[in-house]
């Protein structure tokens, strides 16, 4: 493909191009943030192993509604708009704190907050719950 057949698709199919362009610049703003805050993505396989060999502590921040229709057991539940998440999260400064969401994406602004309020180590599961799922672990129901 020459410049000259590049040049006309782009006229002729603008939009388009402008669409991929802008779709491009998000994810790799989203995986630029990511990468900057630091935070660790990990598999459910990994938390898994965390939970049992380290003690790690699952910090589910869903709503009420999706935290009872089925969350990880034992996970503590902190929803987003809870403002006093430090208070209520103290107690497991000294254990590795695995956040979650349903798909991970906001999870991850938690575990940026987190960490700068001093909590080590903070991973945030990767796919969030529905990974989970798709990996056929088990949820509870219920408070």
């Amino acid at each position: 493909m020459d410049f000259n057949q590049l040049n006309e698709f782009v006229t002729n199919h603008l939009l388009l191009v402008m669409a991929f362009v802008v779709l491009l610049s998000v994810l790799a703003g989203g995986e630029l943030k990511r990468r900057i805050s630091g935070v660790q993505q990990i598999t459910p396989a990994e938390a898994t192993r965390l939970l049992n060999h380290e003690n790690a502590v699952m910090i589910d921040m869903r709503n009420d509604k999706e935290y009872r229709n089925g969350h990880i057991v034992n996970a503590v539940h902190v929803p987003v708009k809870d403002r006093d998440i430090d208070g209520r999260l103290d107690k497991y400064r000294d254990r590795p704190l695995i956040v979650y969401c349903n798909n991970g994406n906001q999870s991850t602004q938690l575990c940026g907050k987190l960490r700068k309020q001093g909590f080590e180590p903070v991973y945030n599961l990767k796919g969030g719950v529905l990974a989970w799922q798709r990996s056929e672990l088990p949820l509870t129901r219920g408070k």
